[in-house]
């Protein structure tokens, strides 16, 4: 479904990925990992048009989307919930959302039955439900973080890119935001997880790529990576 080969990207003159290559097939929970620094969130502007790639390929659904703008590749169907939540603080909770919905409703993607998949995002996050006219400003942390995910999702996306969604939240908040995850992917939600909390993310996702420096270190099926020594000293931990 999303098929990336051979990517480098820079800052600059500053190159930052290195020969990236990563398959997030139709269904699967792919994950990213790596130390702070390594490129995962630059590996996921590349993919999502907020950076152009210097040289290599990304395909989605077969039709090449590499160096295009973002919102043709929202139309495509990638969908990006970023770093740092980024939500539209001075509108609405429900404004956010179908923001996230905008190419359906514009024509440039699939229309569908937007107010359903409304009411399935108030399903997976009641919270959002309660505070629906309530300015996304105003929202704590873990909050802005749902509307984030939720915002996503109201794309109807065939992939979703989930840039660490547990960033700077209270150890609950990390646990609901998993459970979510879980559940997404219990519907077939097809994504791509870059997370600062490892073994997390590896006991969620079906596949992961370790990423050193810019370029893939190791990879392979998650539960094969958490059993592997090197991976488990750098990011599980020895207690894990």
């Amino acid at each position: 479904m999303l098929q990336v080969q051979n990517l480098h990207a820079a800052y600059g003159k500053v190159e930052v990925l290195h020969d990236i290559s990563l398959s997030v097939p139709r269904g699967k929970v792919v994950t990213l990992i790596g130390s702070n620094g390594a490129g995962k969130t630059t590996t996921m502007r590349a993919i999502s048009g907020m950076l152009k790639p210097s040289s290599g390929s990304i395909s989605l659904n077969g039709k090449a989307i590499a160096g295009q703008t973002s919102y043709k590749i929202a139309r495509a169907g990638l969908a990006h919930s970023p770093e740092g939540r980024r939500v539209f603080a001075t509108l609405s909770v429900t404004d956010n959302l179908l923001l996230g919905a905008f190419p359906r409703l514009t024509f440039g993607r699939e229309r569908g039955d937007v107010p359903k998949d409304m009411a399935r995002v108030f399903e997976l996050f009641p919270r959002l439900k309660e505070r629906a006219t309530q300015q996304a400003g105003t929202l704590s942390g873990g909050e802005q973080q749902m509307l984030a995910m939720g915002r996503a999702l109201m794309l109807s996306p065939d992939v979703l890119l989930l840039d660490e969604p547990s960033m700077g939240l209270a150890p609950l908040l990390v646990k609901e935001v998993f459970r979510i995850v879980s559940e997404l992917k219990s519907r077939g939600i097809t994504m791509l997880l870059v997370e600062q909390f490892a073994a997390a993310a590896l006991d969620v996702a079906d596949y992961g790529y370790v990423l050193e420096n810019g370029r893939i270190s190791v990879h392979g099926p998650a539960e094969q990576l958490k059993n592997d020594p090197a991976v488990k000293a750098a990011y599980l931990g020895a207690a894990h």
